[in-house]
Order: C-alpha cells, then structure tokens, then sequence
C-alpha cells in the first residue's frame, strides 16, 4: 500500500470513529440536556450537531470542483436556536452531513491528494483540507462529548477505559 492510499484508509477511518464517539456521549444526552447551554455564551449540543452538519455538507458537497464555502451557507444561522431541537430531527440532520463528508472520502484516490481544493478563496491541497476539517471535528467532538458528560455526571458511562474508582 502506498503512504497516499494508507492516508485515505486512516482519514476514513479516523472520521468514523469521531462521529461514532459523538454519537455515543450524544446517545446519553437527554432530551432536555440537547438544547442546554452551560452559560450565555456557550453552544449546546444541538447546536454543534448543527454547525458540523453544516460544515459538512458546505465543504464536502462537490468537494474537488467547488469552494468549501458554499454561497447558500448560513454558518451564522447553525448557531441559533430555532425552538427546542427534536432528537430525531437533529440526528437526519447530522446523518446528511455525515454522509457527504463520507460520500467524497470514498470518491478520493490517492492520486487526489495533491490536487488544489479552495476554502473560503484559499488555496489547500485535498491533504491539508482534509486535516484542516479532521482537526475542526475533533474539537467540536470534544465539546460534545463534554457538554453530554457534564450533564449526565455520575450518571455518565465512560467512553473509553473507565476510571477506576478507590
């Protein structure tokens, strides 16, 4: 396997394992915890949810012929409260993010790799775009994980190696 095609197995593979992490904190998350912020100033998890559907879809929708900012993208709108969030309805959204970002991942071959991609007008490869967006992922992944474990607290059932408790 070449170092190319070993990128694109592990970009691939890494991307999934992000979403089902967040899957599994969103999974413990009650209802009414979704819509929840910490403070004024804080997203909740619904509204991450949102903001990383969107980007998804922004940035992976004709990704090699197409700037990653989509002109129909309302970035600011995915960071608004629009009433309280049905749980069914945020997860169709998340999925179709997902699905985009996994439909081009597919499409890629290594030869792709070092082909230019725009974000924005600036110039990436496909490489550093796609570490551009892994990296932007895994914080929002965090804040999730976070928020969905502040909530649930002792309730919480750890996500990884459990620690042991004296």
């Amino acid at each position: 396997m070449t170092p190319s095609a070993a990128y694109l197995e592990d970009v691939r593979a890494q991307f999934r394992k992000m979403k089902k992490l967040a899957e599994d904190a969103i999974a413990q998350a009650r209802d009414e915890d979704l819509a929840r912020r910490i403070d004024a100033e804080s997203n909740s998890i619904a509204l991450i949810m949102k903001h990383m559907a969107g980007n998804l879809r922004s940035r992976f929708t004709d990704f090699l012929t197409t700037d990653g900012e989509k002109p129909d993208r309302n970035r600011d709108g995915e960071f608004e409260e629009t009433g309280e969030p049905a749980r069914d309805r945020m997860v169709a959204d998340w999925e179709s993010g997902w699905q985009v970002l996994f439909g081009a991942l597919e499409a890629l071959s290594p030869e792709d790799l070092l082909r230019d991609v725009y974000i924005r007008g600036e110039r990436h490869s496909v490489l550093q775009a796609l570490d551009r967006q892994l990296t932007h992922h895994a914080y929002h992944v965090g804040q999730i994980v976070f928020l969905a474990k502040h909530f649930r607290s002792a309730e919480w059932r750890s996500l990884s190696i459990p620690r042991t408790r004296k």
